[in-house]
């Protein structure tokens, strides 16, 4: 199983995610992620993945993403990224995916805006 820890920051949940997210560990990620994001929903904690730790990212792991995006617009839970690597973020801006998921530039700017 991935391991994708958890704290509590500013009345947001951080999880903080890490290594590559490809064809092989999509699957994994997504079931993973899966349980964090039941309680991404009206009157829960906003969910923040913290991706200071994720150097690479396939199609298949933005896949993910937007079908966690669109779990968490469903429930109406707060749902977004922060802390994208270099690379990471030239895919989110070529793919446009930054227009999908709201992205950060480190976590305290996302809890700054997420936070209670």
């Amino acid at each position: 199983m991935m391991n994708l820890p958890t704290r509590e920051q500013a009345g947001v949940l951080i999880v903080s995610v890490s290594g590559r997210i490809d064809h092989t560990t999509s699957e994994e990620f997504s079931k993973t992620l899966d349980p964090l994001l039941e309680t991404c929903a009206q009157g829960h904690p906003p969910v923040l993945l913290d991706f200071a730790g994720v150097d690479y990212i396939s199609s298949a792991g933005l896949r993910v993403l937007m079908m966690a995006s669109r779990r968490a617009k469903a429930q109406q839970g707060a749902f977004a990224i922060a802390a994208l690597q270099p690379l990471v973020q030239e895919v989110f801006a070529i793919s446009r995916f930054n227009l999908i998921v709201p992205c950060y530039a480190s976590v305290d700017s996302a809890c700054k805006v997420l936070g209670s």
